[in-house]
């Protein structure tokens, strides 16, 4: 084989691959098309509790941290400011209008040591669960935020002094 061929062959394969995941990850925005985050800005009489800055690393279905969604200004791992306040989470991604997560909209936080493309040591990331709109309805996702400057369970900590009261479950049968 001469050495023109095998760099074809090379080239081809590397055309393949890209190709591929172009492939992929258009499918995979189609797929989560109905998904989308809330742009919004913190209520005036909100009440900021905490700042902290690090990276947001993936949104993911909820329960499930190999399976990304390309939710529109989430699909992509960034910075990210957060602003835990008396009404909610504001979340500002470089170059992205700020995201806003109602209290009403959060279900919980606690923390993580693996997301899709990122494992660090042991409650390293915070795993944020909160409600995406989905057409009609909502859906619930995990988002994994990497605190730089605070503990991640400082964040932790913030969010969950803000999340809504859990809605007892009724029994709807008996046991008899």
């Amino acid at each position: 084989m001469t050495r023109e061929l095998a760099l074809l062959v090379m080239v081809a394969v590397a055309l393949l691959l890209v190709g591929s995941g172009i492939w992929a990850w258009r499918r995979r925005v189609r797929r989560d098309s109905a998904l989308a985050a809330p742009i919004g800005e913190i209520p005036a009489d909100a009440k900021s509790l905490a700042a902290f800055s690090g990276f947001y690393v993936a949104t993911t279905r909820h329960d499930e941290p190999l399976e990304r969604l390309a939710i529109r200004r989430l699909g992509f791992r960034s910075r990210v400011d957060l602003t835990v306040t008396t009404a909610g989470v504001a979340l500002d991604l470089p170059g992205q209008p700020r995201l806003f997560l109602s209290a009403a909209r959060l279900i919980g936080v606690d923390r993580a040591s693996v997301a899709i493309d990122r494992v660090v040591e042991r409650d390293g990331l915070v795993r944020l669960t909160w409600r995406a709109d989905a057409g009609e309805t909502t859906t619930p996702v995990d988002s994994y935020f990497r605190p730089q400057d605070a503990s991640a369970g400082a964040l932790a900590d913030a969010v969950a002094g803000i999340l809504p009261a859990p809605t007892p479950i009724t029994p709807t049968g008996t046991d008899a």
